[in-house]
């Protein structure tokens, strides 16, 4: 074929390809890319890229989920700085994209050059492009280019078809072992790249010594054999030794997720003929499958898998035989090993990922379309087929059958709501799938459709911590802050190592003004995930509400050291060195200026911190400089309603409409105040000392003690002679085997009242423990 003529079709190859991902560009974040790009701070600063590859922990704000991949967590910093953001995400998505390509035409490349090891036949670099075409236009490739914390696939696999071009393309690259260059950026990107090592090696059997599988036995074989040994000695040192290296820096966090490495293996063949079948008919694509485990060997699918990969494996051997065949054996081989780090004895979280077969599906699509290039070749030298120009006819149906799948799935995966109901229509067994579904609902204000996807999440996965913290938020924003509180302490006490959780219900305490024990959950949120952005926003703003400046302004201090420039952090720091928050300091400049304009600013600002006693203040102090305010009245009558003062709130909200008769804002307001509604987000109650109390008791019952001891503190700050904070903090301390704190505590609690029965026997406990104490 003419230079030109390849360049044709190499170009109208591309052209399709991006065609076809055209919608795809502004898909957003997904799943894992919230804890690994859209929360994760250490990206969004390219200062940080030679920490990278220092520390794993960089890599996401999940400590369970955090990985030593440098490569792909540097090109996420780069495609942040090129994003400037996260809003409409086309750079993040461009840059896999173009990775996608550039492994298409080191695709072309390699197919070629192997395929004219096995055959003089000219065409053989037609076969290349219809591999590659298919390969690139496959619905099953989407779920990965779509997915953008999963270009680690796309860019571990290009390293690895790098490596084949350059050793198959380039004497110097062989001689000065360059063709391991990108095969060790692959690995670093992510470790199924170290396959290269074994597939190399039957590369160099298959094709430069030209043993077969069953020749491997023979003793004839030997000196060929160890030629091929020899020759892939390199690429396993190179392997070996940077797997040892990734293992070593992958922080001791990370969790593969899954249970039983016995049950896993079992499930895995039936798994990987599920693979298989995707690449002919790819209509059971999920971005989240329902599949599990087998409990024992003693399933249907356990045989029908262990079958095909018996057969699989003896066609490979058949294939190997006859050097014409061996692109087939070959492809095989590549497909099964490139399958084995997700496919053995490490039990990941999901039994199968769609994005797992991204790497596979190169040697099923060089192993495939070479089986059928031969057909097809036999077919034209037999006369069967006369005019080649119809091949173009099953050729074009296949790839725009193949088109069309892909841009399918491009929309499937353009939000977060088409995904996650995509889910729950093709994994309607997930749980999980469910519970971020009804997520999307819940953001979308359809609380009861929402509550129905989670209560169908709970049947199905009645241990899942996630689904509980879920169920607690839309409560919160239900309104049923008993219910949320009980939902939430469930997925705490289920997911105690999931900072995320710690996370969303300290936010839930810090809007219930309950501010102590916001501290402590924020503060255990951050200790399990130090780089948790939304937990030190909470926190720091908690801090600011208890007053507690020191605490603050280290937090700040830090949280800028994290993040330089960080508005918020900023704020809060000047806040903690002037011992006064942004309204504070605000009133005074107000005081000094007498300005109304500024005061109903001001009241407004109050009323969004929560402080509706002082909205009211700032908007009468408004109203004493101009009596005929509507919008200071307005402010009053919204701050009574929040407060649950409907009369003094319909006082208010009439006379802002007799000022002001045509003022829409007021008219709703009252029509609020008048049906004594209050949006649940502000109708927050403070809690009294009761109430402190009764929550105490119910953390001590579920050992959470330091969640007692805190509420026992907010009971005091209200109540400071009430001796049954003391008694919870007695019993507390108790609990968590400190036993001088529960004496000191508990004294003083009888101090206040001596008759306190249940005081005096949890005294009575925590000295007896200290005396256990002593004698060990």
């Amino acid at each position: 074929m003419k230079r030109t003529t390849l360049l044709f079709y190499i170009v109208l190859m591309i052209a399709g390809v991006t065609a076809v991902y055209s919608n795809h560009f502004y898909n957003g974040f997904h799943f894992d890319d919230s804890h690994s790009i859209v929360n994760n701070p250490n990206i969004r600063n390219l200062k940080n890229i030679p920490l990278f590859f220092k520390d794993g922990t960089t890599s996401s704000v999940l400590p369970q989920n955090q990985s030593y991949r440098p490569v792909t967590t540097a090109s996420l910093a780069i495609d942040y700085w090129l994003n400037k953001g996260y809003d409409y995400p086309f750079f993040f998505h461009l840059s896999t994209f173009i990775l996608f390509l550039l492994q298409g035409l080191l695709m072309v490349y390699f197919f070629n050059k192997l395929y004219g090891l096995s055959s003089a036949n000219k065409n053989v670099i037609f076969v290349a492009l219809f591999a590659t075409a298919w390969y690139l236009l496959h619905p099953v490739e989407a779920e990965t280019v779509n997915y953008i914390i999963a270009r680690a696939d796309v860019q571990s696999s290009l390293a690895v078809v790098a490596g084949f071009a350059l050793y198959t393309g380039s004497k110097f690259c062989r001689k000065t072992f360059l063709y391991l260059l990108p095969v060790a950026i692959g690995i670093l990107a992510k470790p199924p790249a170290v396959m290269f090592a074994p597939i190399f090696f039957f590369y160099t059997l298959l094709f430069e010594e030209g043993v077969s599988l069953t020749g491997i036995f023979r003793k004839t074989n030997l000196k060929l054999l160890w030629n091929a040994i020899k020759r892939s000695i390199p690429a396993f040192i190179v392997c070996g030794g940077l797997y040892k290296l990734v293992d070593k820096l992958t922080p001791k966090t990370w969790e593969p997720g899954g249970n039983s490495p016995l049950h896993y293996l079992i499930t895995q063949p039936f798994v990987i003929l599920h693979y298989f079948t995707q690449f002919f008919w790819p209509t059971a694509l999920s971005a989240d499958s329902d599949w599990s485990t087998l409990d024992s060997i003693w399933n249907i699918r356990f045989f029908v898998g262990c079958l095909f990969i018996l057969v699989m494996i003896g066609i490979a051997f058949y294939t190997s035989a006859k050097a014409n065949l061996r692109p087939i054996s070959f492809g095989i081989l590549w497909f099964f090993f490139a399958l084995a780090p997700t496919s053995s004895i490490i039990p990941l979280a999901e039994v199968l990922n769609d994005h797992r077969m991204f790497f596979p599906f190169v040697g099923l699509a060089l192993s495939v379309s070479w089986a059928i290039g031969l057909l097809v070749f036999r077919l034209i030298d037999s006369g069967t087929i006369t005019n080649k120009k119809l091949l173009w006819v099953p050729a074009l149906i296949l790839f725009i059958a193949c088109g069309y799948g892909t841009w399918q799935r491009n929309n499937v995966w353009h939000s977060e709501h088409s995904l996650w109901q995509n889910v729950t229509v093709k994994s309607p067994k997930n749980g999980r799938g469910l519970m971020n579904y009804g997520n999307i609902l819940e953001g979308e204000g359809h609380y009861a459709e929402a509550q129905q996807y989670f209560d169908r999440a709970l049947q199905l996965v009645p241990t899942y911590s996630f689904v509980y913290v879920n169920i607690g938020v839309l409560k919160q924003k239900m309104g049923l802050y008993d219910d949320a509180d009980r939902y939430f302490i469930n997925g705490i006490l289920l997911g105690p190592n999931y900072p995320i959780l710690f996370e969303l219900y300290g936010e839930f305490l810090y809007d219930t003004k309950r501010y102590r024990e916001a501290e402590w959950v924020l503060e255990r949120a951050l200790s399990l995930s130090n780089a948790d952005m939304d937990a030190r926003k909470y926190l720091m703003k908690t801090f600011e509400a208890l007053a507690e400046w020191d605490n603050l302004k280290l937090l700040a201090a830090d949280t800028l050291k994290l993040l330089p420039g960080d508005p918020d952090a900023r704020g809060f720091l000047e806040d903690a060195v002037n011992h006064k928050n942004k309204s504070d300091l605000e009133a005074e400049r107000i005081k000094l200026s007498g300005n109304p304009e500024k005061y109903l600013q001001l009241s407004l600002d109050y009323y969004l911190d929560g402080r509706y006693d002082l909205c009211i203040n700032a908007a009468n102090q408004a109203i004493t400089l101009r009596p005929n305010y509507a919008e200071a009245y307005n402010n009053i009558g919204s701050a009574y309603i929040a407060l649950q003062q409907f009369d003094k709130a319909l006082t208010a909200l009439k006379t802002a409409l007799n000022i002001k008769p045509g003022f829409s804002l007021a008219k709703n307001n009252l029509s609020l105040a008048e049906n004594h509604t209050v949006d649940p987000k502000i109708a927050v109650k403070l809690p009294a000392a009761e109430d402190y109390i009764n929550r105490g008791k119910m953390y001590c019952d579920s050992r959470l003690y330091y969640l007692c001891i805190a509420a026992s503190e907010s009971a005091l700050d209200i109540k400071p002679d009430y001796d049954l904070a003391y008694n919870n903090m007695c019993a507390a301390y108790n609990g968590l085997g400190q036993w001088d704190n529960a004496i000191k505590v508990g004294n003083r609690g009888l101090q206040i009242n001596p008759d306190n029965t249940l005081l005096k026997n949890n005294l009575a406990l925590a000295i007896a423990g200290q005396k256990r104490s002593g004698k060990k």
